[in-house]
């Protein structure tokens, strides 16, 4: 068995000492992994890998941008990526399910819960004794976010909330639920919902599990909620303030989702380098053939251009760029990733031609695993919808300010009657 170096293809002459040395860590923590974990919970064997979370906390992995008391280790969003992209390598789950915990419920509760909040559920998080879900999609809606009917009904020193949430991954082991309810019915969209942290207890259950085509053994379920009292210390920032919440977990939801995904298609990329390079066929190993050959290099180009998207929104993040462009970078990078990592495992299944499509080499788990990316988080035709708005945005903002009229630099621009753009 030939055993490709994981770390060829990292942007590993952009990191300082520090971020290198995490780097190591995070891979001391694949190399741990039991290959028959991955095994088993593709087969659903394992509904929820507890021993790699309480692993990935036992080594302190998680949350590496929040803050020493809380749990982490004050770096920031680069380090965070190039943390997810590690991760990945396990397998889309792995990094799902690593994501949701360490750096999605964990980052709404360290940026927008109370110090006892983060004392109670980000610190125990970050250790692996406790394990979150994020519960935002509902049975009629998906990318609807407004569109939320769960309800959570003020009682004064608590909330009762009953409703339905689905596609909830850690539905069936999560100890605690990031959930968004409706609080106000009459109030504009953007002042109804409000977010909160339930703990797991009486009217909370796991209706069914999903058998998914693929990302299985993360307890991925419908759940229910019914008559929930939940104190109301348990709000998470303010009542009906949730859209300010949903706005700033676009970031670690969609830019942590590109990461992981150039991740979990680096093996597939790399294990039909391999083949092509052992594999032979007219007398030649088939990378000397342009057909092959071109693919890997096709892929490989389409695996770094994707970090470098990943990698330049995290600095656009760390840098404190404008909310409005934050908003259009990740949605593209979103985009732009998932599909390029999914064209990128395309092309290395075709390298390995029929062996790729059994079980023998796993390409074939990838290639289900990744299909989730273009849809979870945010289907990339709402990525579209936001980059096109968020760009328009940006050029009307733009109109009036001194600088070069490139119109004008056509011969025939001054024919003003050819320029009829109507009414």
């Amino acid at each position: 068995m030939v055993r490709a170096e994981r770390g060829v293809q990292m942007f590993d002459y952009m990191m300082n000492e520090k971020q290198l040395s995490l780097r190591d860590e995070v891979r001391g923590l694949v190399e741990w992994v039991p290959r028959q974990m991955v095994l088993d919970m593709d087969a659903d064997k394992i509904k929820f890998p507890e021993e790699f979370m309480r692993e990935a906390g036992r080594r302190k992995l998680m949350g590496c941008r929040y803050p020493q008391k809380w749990g982490g280790r004050e770096m920031d969003w680069e380090t965070t990526c190039m943390v997810m992209e590690e991760v990945g390598t396990l397998g889309y789950i792995f990094a799902c399910i690593f994501g949701i915990n360490g750096e999605l419920v964990a980052d709404a509760v360290v940026q927008h819960g109370t110090d006892e909040q983060k004392e109670r559920y980000v610190v125990p998080t970050l250790q692996g004794k406790k394990f979150a879900a994020e519960c935002l999609t509902e049975p009629r809606g998906g990318s609807d976010f407004f569109g939320t009917t769960t309800t959570a009904e003020d009682r004064g020193d608590h909330f009762l909330i009953n409703g339905e949430k689905r596609f909830i991954v850690g539905a069936e082991s999560a100890d605690y639920f990031m959930v968004y309810a409706l609080t106000d019915a009459d109030a504009e969209p953007q002042k109804s919902l409000t977010c909160f942290l339930v703990d797991r207890g009486p009217g909370v259950s796991a209706e069914y599990i999903y058998r998914l085509m693929g990302c299985r053994g993360g307890g991925a379920g419908r759940l229910s909620f019914r008559d929930v009292k939940v104190p109301r210390e348990n709000v998470l920032g303010e009542v009906n303030g949730a859209y300010a919440i949903f706005n700033t977990m676009m970031i670690p939801e969609r830019l942590g989702t590109a990461a992981m995904t150039v991740g979990a298609a680096r093996p597939a990329v790399e294990i039909a380098t391999a083949y092509s390079s052992r594999r032979e066929a007219f007398g030649h190993t088939i990378n000397e053939f342009q057909g092959v050959s071109f693919q890997i290099a096709d892929a490989v180009t389409l695996l770094d251009a994707s970090r470098a998207m990943v990698n330049a929104t995290a600095r656009a993040v760390d840098a404190g760029v404008h909310p409005h462009r934050i908003r259009r970078m990740v949605s593209e990078t979103k985009k732009f990733v998932t599909e390029s990592c999914q064209e990128a495992v395309h092309k290395a299944m075709q390298v390995m031609g029929g062996i790729g499509y059994t079980d023998v080499y796993p390409l074939e788990r990838t290639v289900r695993d990744l299909r989730l990316s273009s849809i979870w988080t945010g289907t990339n035709e709402v990525m579209s919808m936001i980059v096109a708005g968020e760009w328009y945005r940006e050029h009307h903002s733009r109109a009036g300010e001194a600088a070069r009229d490139f119109e004008a630099d056509a011969t025939a621009a001054m024919e003003d009657e050819e320029k009829f753009l109507g009414e």
